[in-house]
C-alpha cells in the first residue's frame, strides 16, 4: 500500500491539492497509510475518525436525517463524509481541496443487515464528487485492508 499511498500523495501535490481524509469502517487506516508516506504533511490536512454515528454528525456535518433514515452504511453518508471533511479541515478559512471518506461494514456482524462486506467510499475534488460502492470479500481485517486499497486508488485516480 505503501507505493498507491506515494502515488497517490504525488498526484495530489502536482496539482497543489490539500486532503483531508474522514474514516468509519477503516478506523484510520487510511490515513495510517497516507502519513506513513515521507513528506505527507505537505498535502495531508488531517484526518477524522467518525466510528459513532452521532460523530458522522457532530464532526463530519452529514445530515441527522439521512443517518436515521438509512443508517451510517450508505451512499450518501459517504459523500457528505466526503464534503464534511474537507470543511472539518480547513485552515485559514480555507476548506481542503479534497475530501475522502469510508464507511462500511467489516463484521463480523452487521448491526443493520446489509451484508458484511458492503463498502461506500466518496472522494470530493475541485473538479466534483463521486461515490464508489464495493460488496468485498473476507474477514474483518481484509475487508478494511481492501477498503484503504481502493481508497488509495480512487485518490490516485481523482488527482490524475
Amino acid at each position: 500500500m505503501h507505493g498507491e499511498a506515494a502515488l497517490a500523495l504525488s498526484r495530489l501535490r502536482a496539482r497543489g491539492w490539500s486532503l483531508g481524509v474522514a474514516e468509519s469502517l477503516t478506523g484510520g487506516l487510511l490515513a495510517a497509510a497516507l502519513i506513513g508516506v515521507p513528506g505527507a504533511s505537505d498535502t495531508v490536512r488531517g484526518a477524522i475518525v467518525a466510528y459513532a454515528v452521532s460523530l458522522k454528525h457532530s464532526l463530519l456535518g452529514v445530515d441527522a436525517g439521512l443517518l436515521a433514515a438509512h443508517g451510517a452504511v450508505h451512499p450518501d453518508v459517504a459523500l457528505q463524509m466526503a464534503e464534511g471533511v474537507r470543511r472539518a479541515t480547513a485552515e485559514g478559512g480555507r476548506a481542503a481541496d479534497v475530501g475522502i471518506a469510508t464507511t462500511g461494514i467489516a463484521g463480523p456482524d452487521s448491526p443493520d443487515g446489509q451484508p458484511v462486506g458492503t463498502v461506500h467510499l466518496a472522494i470530493c475534488t475541485p473538479g466534483g464528487s463521486r461515490v464508489v460502492s464495493l460488496r468485498l470479500e473476507g474477514d474483518r481485517d481484509e475487508i478494511r485492508e481492501a477498503t484503504v486499497r481502493h481508497a488509495l486508488c480512487v485518490l490516485v485516480d481523482a488527482a490524475a
